[in-house]
């Protein structure tokens, strides 16, 4: 079973730029498309980029576009979320998470996610 553990996350100024890192344990996972997620207070829960297994192929939620760059490296078993431009409505707690799934349904937003990590917190002031 994969275990995940994010970091990178902090306290900046709106514009600035954070790299997340979502290092994983017990398993390879260049076997599985995997996700960013993040949950702000009082907010359900949202998938905000995905890769897939050979990492030339991504998703983003339109609000982040332009902005965050999802990548992977399969030889550290890690995957990556670089955020850039940051806003205030981008502070949440951002976790990565394993699809289960193939990366059709990863795209079509069907896809079964697992193996959570602990999550970061990442906040954005004005």
């Amino acid at each position: 079973q994969v275990q995940l553990v994010e970091s990178g996350g902090g306290s900046v100024q709106a514009g600035s730029s954070l790299r997340l890192s979502c290092a994983a344990s017990g398993e390879a996972i260049s076997r599985y498309p995997m996700g960013w997620f993040r949950q702000a207070p009082g907010k359900e829960r949202e998938l905000v980029a995905s890769i897939n297994r050979s990492g030339d192929r991504v998703y983003y939620e339109d609000s982040v576009e332009g902005r965050f760059t999802i990548s992977r490296d399969n030889a550290k078993n890690t995957v990556y979320l670089q955020m850039n431009s940051l806003k205030p409505e981008d502070t949440a707690v951002y976790s990565c998470a394993v699809a289960y799934s193939d990366w059709y349904e990863v795209v079509n937003l069907r896809a079964d996610f697992g193996s959570w990590g602990q999550g970061t917190q990442v906040t954005v002031s004005s």
